[in-house]
Formats: structure tokens, C-alpha cells, sequence
């Protein structure tokens, strides 16, 4: 757990559906470079929430989840990092969900976390951009446009590579 002593940040996560999840993860698993691949698939919301906001980030997730259904979203094909490749979503419902939570934490937001997100699940990083893009057309005919709903909400402590999970939220409305 977060110690008084310890000021890695809280990073908040929109959850996955656990069969998009395993799929998601075995191409990160292919693709990712292996020295750098520390983490299961997993879709950001915000980086960097203070060390010192614990309490408050718990509060606010399990506030923003206790009532709320899953949340609808869509794949809706592959896009390009530049030296990488992610899935793209859609989901209109949960950058709402994160803009009101970004209000909740105005002023100790990093620059990073002040801007909505772009939607993703990265599955290839810090390749060339020939590799990536090949990639991008391999992967092209596989990735098929498909609705699913978010889970809940993550929540994990930054460790410089790993992450350490804290607690997943999961949508009860």
C-alpha cells in the first residue's frame, strides 16, 4: 500500500471486459517489446493522481461506480503511436465519467492528465515506425469493429515499471 513515505503516483484505469482483456493482453504479449512489457492490457484515464490523494481517489471511485452500469464502448479499429500500435475505443459515457473526475481533482492534475484522454489499449511501443506500421496492416483484417462495455474502474500505484494493483472498482448500477 501507499506509505506516508512513499510518493509513487495513482494511475486510474477503465477495465476491460475480462474475453477482450485475455485478447487484448496476448497481443501485447506478441507485439510489445519484452524488456519493456510489465503490464497486462489496460486502457488509461489518468497517469499521474498525487501520492498524497489516495483517500480521496478511492472515495471518488467508489462514488463514481457504486450506482453506475457498465459503460458502453467500441472498438473501432487499430491506430497508429507513431512507433506503436493500440486498439482505438470509442466510448463517449466514460470520457464523461473521467471529465467529472478531472474536475474533482482540479489543480493536482499533471499536464498529461489535463487533457481528455484519446481511448486506447496500446499492444506495440517504442518500435520503429516501419515496424508499426507493418504491424498495423498485419493486424489490419483481424481487428473487426465490435461494442463492449467497460467492467469498472482500476486502480494501481505507479512502480516504475510494474504497477501495483490497489483495487478494481467494478459498475454496479
Amino acid at each position: 500500500m501507499n506509505t506516508n513515505a512513499d510518493t509513487s503516483p495513482f494511475i486510474v484505469t477503465a477495465e476491460l471486459p475480462a474475453d477482450m482483456a485475455r485478447w487484448a493482453t496476448a497481443l501485447r504479449d506478441a507485439h510489445f517489446p519484452p524488456e519493456r512489457n510489465h503490464l497486462k492490457a489496460h486502457v488509461t484515464l489518468f497517469h499521474a493522481l498525487p501520492h498524497f490523494c489516495g483517500n480521496e481517489i478511492r472515495r471518488a471511485l467508489g462514488q463514481a461506480t457504486s450506482s453506475q452500469p457498465r459503460i458502453n464502448a467500441e472498438l473501432i479499429g487499430l491506430m497508429s503511436l507513431g512507433g506503436g500500435t493500440a486498439l482505438r475505443l470509442a466510448s463517449p459515457a466514460m470520457l464523461a465519467l473521467r471529465a467529472r473526475m478531472a474536475e474533482q481533482f482540479f489543480g493536482l492534475l499533471t499536464a498529461q492528465d489535463r487533457h481528455p484522454p484519446r481511448l486506447h489499449v496500446t499492444i506495440q511501443n517504442k518500435v520503429s515506425g516501419a515496424e508499426a506500421k507493418a504491424l498495423q496492416e498485419s493486424l489490419a483484417p483481424q481487428v473487426i469493429a465490435r461494442p463492449f462495455q467497460f467492467s469498472g474502474l482500476g486502480l494501481y500505484i505507479y512502480r516504475g515499471g510494474p504497477w501495483e494493483e490497489v483495487k478494481t472498482y467494478a459498475f454496479r448500477g
